[in-house]
């Protein structure tokens, strides 16, 4: 069997999420990686491979949401729901924060691995 990394980087989501009294309500930017391990036959057809687009779907649709407290929270679900696809064995998923430390720092963030098993 042949594996490949469907991947996409950088992707931009705006999120209510914060447990901080100044997060509550507020819309904040996230910042997303998503990579996953997917089985793949050198098929030219996009329906045997995970589309990139459904990543994007799911961020956004977990962005808009609701309010959600922690960036592991997020991952979580985000890598969760990329596995919902019975195709893709592993998700890795980034999550970084822009403002959770600015100025002091670019970024905060989490990253998550999980594997089916």
């Amino acid at each position: 069997m042949t594996a490949s990394k469907i991947f996409v980087t950088g992707l931009q989501v705006q999120a209510q999420i914060g447990v901080y009294r100044h997060e509550i309500g507020r819309v904040q930017p996230l910042i997303v990686d998503v990579e996953l391990d997917v089985p793949t036959n050198a098929s030219d057809r996009l329906s045997e491979t995970v589309n990139y687009e459904t990543i994007l779907a799911a961020a956004q649709g977990l962005a808009a949401g609701g309010h959600i407290d922690l960036v592991e929270t997020f991952a979580h679900r985000l890598a969760q729901t990329c596995l919902e696809d019975p195709r893709v064995t592993r998700a890795r998923v980034r999550i970084e924060k822009p403002l959770a430390l600015a100025p002091h720092a670019v970024g905060a963030g989490v990253e998550i691995v999980v594997s089916r098993g």
